[in-house]
């Protein structure tokens, strides 16, 4: 029959062993690689109907920090954050209107930001994002699809050329919104009368690492 002091020892071998174990599984999986985002060969757009017409825009002006790890996404992340005052829809009055209180606030409420909290693959090369976005002083959580559009290594001939590039990344990803969940134009009848509630965005991020 074991005495106490043997089945201390034996607990304490296997909670070594399972320690050992787990540590070696950490170790195993490498941590998400920092990508560079290129602002010249990416873009975060809209659209909303101007009565049944489609108008389309986009933010001239963001920053993005994208962790993404190829063979393990869900240890991947990315957090956004928007100058809502570079919106450009290709008409100054009308971007005036939209900085203005009656839309985006912009002198008051400056940024849009998301923070992932989760990414799952859904796909083979389709990811599933969710996390907070706050547009004003307004949070609610949202999730969208993200497709993957290629990786691609570069080549060691082209790296010096490209500042030592060494991969280059295309994703893909867009979502619906409700404007007035986050009290974008609610405060004007006439802005609800003739600009539509829902507002489709798009992203495209074309990133790179060294």
């Amino acid at each position: 029959m074991m005495t106490t002091a043997g089945r201390l020892k034996r607990m304490v071998v296997r909670g070594s062993a399972a320690l050992g174990t787990a540590s070696l599984l950490v170790a195993a999986t490498p941590a998400p690689v920092a990508w560079n985002v290129d602002t010249a060969h990416s873009r975060v757009a809209f659209s909303v109907k101007h009565f049944f017409t489609p108008v389309e825009g986009h933010f001239e002006k963001y920053d993005v920090e994208l962790l993404y790890d190829k063979e393990h996404p869900e240890n991947s992340s990315v957090n956004v954050r928007i100058d809502v005052a570079s919106i450009n829809t290709g008409n100054e009055r009308r971007d005036n209107h939209l900085r203005s209180p009656d839309f985006f606030d912009a002198e008051r409420f400056p940024t849009i930001t998301f923070r992932s909290t989760s990414v799952r693959r859904v796909g083979e090369n389709e990811l599933l994002v969710r996390g907070p976005l706050r547009i004003k002083d307004r949070v609610h959580e949202v999730e969208f699809p993200v497709r993957i559009l290629g990786i691609k290594p570069i080549p060691e001939g082209m790296r010096e050329m490209l500042g030592g590039v060494t991969e280059i990344a295309s994703f893909e990803g867009g979502l619906r919104l409700i404007r007035g969940d986050f009290g974008v134009g609610v405060g004007n009848w006439a802005a609800n009368v003739v600009v539509g509630d829902e507002v489709d965005v798009s992203i495209l991020v074309e990133a790179n690492r060294k």
